[in-house]
């Protein structure tokens, strides 16, 4: 299933308060939270990331940094928003939607999601949990690096 694709799996960067935003549903990214999406995407450009297609949460802060990741990475496609990458939804919808889209998969969402989706896409019954405006890059099937903000690095990603 996952055999010719490179899915970059991204966890939103670091949001405001629940308290300052109103509900969580409506936090946007913190001034710390844009400066990582932008480290997190001058990463990815070295890497030489080329996506096929960016897929987000609707959530103001995974839009926000989906925006910065396509701005660092000269993407001129649509940055589409999905449901099933909201923060409660199941992966099973996720990975068929991600499967459909194209080769080179950017997909923005929050913890949970995100860490299940990489267990199931990786038949795991468990993923690492993602750190604020971190990217985990899955290559036919296994994973093979990881992208850091917090610590402006590329990294092996081991998953024992």
């Amino acid at each position: 299933m996952l055999r010719g694709m490179r899915i970059y799996l991204v966890r939103h960067g670091d949001a405001i308060p629940e308290e300052e935003a109103g509900s969580d549903r409506d936090r946007w990214l913190s001034a710390k939270g844009r400066e990582h999406a932008r480290i997190l995407g001058k990463l990815l450009r070295e890497e030489r990331v080329e996506p096929d297609v960016i897929l987000t949460s609707p959530l103001p802060r995974a839009v926000q940094t989906a925006e910065l990741l396509a701005q660092a990475l000269d993407y001129i496609g649509i940055v589409t928003s999905l449901r099933c990458l909201e923060p409660s939804a199941q992966p099973r919808v996720a990975a068929s939607e991600i499967v459909a889209r194209g080769r080179s998969v950017i997909v923005v969402s929050h913890e949970p999601a995100i860490s299940s989706l990489g267990a199931m896409l990786l038949g795991r019954p468990a993923f690492p949990q993602f750190r604020t405006a971190q990217c985990c890059v899955i290559e036919n099937g296994k994973p093979t690096f990881t992208a850091r903000a917090d610590l402006d690095q590329i990294q092996p990603l081991h998953i024992d």
